[in-house]
């Protein structure tokens, strides 16, 4: 069952829900204007010719369209677009807004102004507004709650930093953050230690005494450990020792990003991903000792995907 305001609406028409669609092509009449484009939805429910002048003259302020409203679409900017789309639905004073991918076909720059700009309208508006993207940064940026679907389940729903800290599941933990969640399957065990095992008998850490109290009912079964890469680090000196453990991998390959480096490496078979600072860059090729936060650690059940 579907509810908008406390209303049922799974037999209502679709014209009858009070809901507005903003689609991921604009879907703008090309042979109308700017101001006919977000008046025609209006017209159809017979609103007066002022009252129109007024709701359309309102959204353009809002949306900064008072100087195009004489223009037609093929006149007007990957943006105009957008807005004037946005602004078609501002003018219904919906229940609800619905947004399919809108900033997909417009460039970087403006997707960042547009994602601003969108979270502006929000708090505004005080509207609900669901919205459907690929892209975990509109998704992280602009969302109160994200729905993290996966072949039409839901996975989890939460808020954004609930999310990215205490994902559900492998494939949440996976999908949040970028770069993605490092992973490295193994066992705990009692003996020596205790120990956590990684997949080929390696001994990778010794968990402390109070974790290990948290720890000790995975024994002897198969886990996931995750990290991110934010926790992975060229230097220990920032870590208390009995909480980090070191692995010597290659570099294969390095993305500065100004601010920081990605640096791609190969542990064995696995490729551990680090964010790193600047001020040290290793080359390809070169062997460097990485070190991990296990403090940091998450754990999954490998066989079932679910966070332990």
């Amino acid at each position: 069952s579907v509810f908008i305001d406390g209303t049922l609406v799974n037999d209502l028409a679709p014209k009858d829900r009070n809901i507005a669609m903003v689609f991921q092509n604009y879907a703008l009449y090309p042979h109308m204007t700017v101001f006919d484009n977000m008046a025609f939805g209006l017209k159809l429910r017979k609103y007066p010719k002022q009252k129109i002048r007024e709701l359309v003259g309102e959204a353009a302020a809002t949306l900064g369209l008072q100087e195009i409203l004489d223009r037609k679409p093929g006149q007007l900017s990957g943006g105009q677009s957008q807005r004037v789309a946005v602004g078609r639905a501002i003018v219904r004073d919906p229940s609800v807004f619905l947004f399919d991918e809108p900033l997909s076909n417009l460039d970087a720059q403006l997707r960042v102004e547009m994602r601003m700009e969108l979270s502006r309208l929000h708090r505004q508006l005080g509207a609900t507004m669901i919205y459907v993207t690929h892209d975990q940064v509109e998704a992280m940026t602009m969302g109160d709650r994200i729905v993290v679907m996966r072949d039409g389940y839901v996975e989890q729903i939460d808020t954004p930093l609930k999310l990215y800290h205490e994902p559900t599941n492998l494939f949440v933990a996976g999908f949040i953050g970028n770069p993605s969640m490092n992973f490295i399957s193994g066992v705990f065990k009692a003996a020596d230690g205790p120990t956590f095992h990684s997949g080929d008998g390696e001994i990778l850490f010794r968990p402390d005494t109070e974790v290990w109290q948290t720890l000790s009912h995975l024994a002897n079964r198969k886990v996931t450990a995750g990290f991110r890469p934010d926790d992975v680090h060229l230097s220990d000196e920032s870590l208390d020792p009995n909480e980090s453990v070191s692995v010597d991998a290659i570099v294969e390959l390095l993305e500065p990003m100004g601010n920081e480096i990605i640096l791609y490496t190969r542990y064995k078979d696995r490729r551990i991903v680090a964010r790193v600072a600047p001020q040290s860059l290793p080359q390809s090729g070169q062997t460097v000792r990485l070190w991990l936060d296990t403090n940091q650690f998450h754990f999954f059940d490998t066989a079932s995907g679910k966070r332990l």
